[in-house]
């Protein structure tokens, strides 16, 4: 009987801690969620698991001045580079691939996931947002 009571005071509380956030919070969160999957599927193997790169090879994304431009990283996203890339002054000449499979919704939570860690933000990168962005830089 005390272990059901422990149990069912640990549930009332978590519920209690989630309906404290907002909408806009547990958005928040479910796209760090699914843009951390993705990012270990898609980009820890050149970019590592924190966000550091890989020597000359591939550059950090962590610390990187190439977050600046969030249109231009949605860009790359989904339809990588093949010439040099120059990040925090550095030059790294291996092409990024695209990756034109992922979902504009993907690509959202990807990048929410990307600023979140390593851009200084704490918001969504809705992919109402993202929709447009990807239409005009595919042309």
């Amino acid at each position: 009987m005390i272990r059901l009571a422990g149990s069912l005071a640990a549930l009332l509380l978590l519920v209690g801690t989630l309906s404290c956030q907002s909408e806009e919070e547990i958005k928040r969160q479910r796209y760090i969620t699914e843009g951390i999957l993705l990012y270990k599927t898609h980009c820890a193997n050149c970019h590592q698991d924190k966000g550091q790169g890989l020597a000359a090879l591939y550059p950090p994304i962590a610390g990187s001045d190439y977050l600046v431009n969030k249109n231009k990283v949605i860009c790359l996203i989904r339809y990588g580079q093949q010439g040099p890339i120059v990040v925090n002054g550095k030059p790294y000449n291996r092409p990024m691939p695209a990756q034109p499979q992922l979902s504009d919704l993907e690509v959202a939570e990807l990048t929410t996931y990307l600023y979140n860690e390593w851009g200084g933000e704490s918001k969504v990168t809705d992919v109402k947002a993202v929709t447009p962005v990807l239409k005009q830089c595919g042309n």
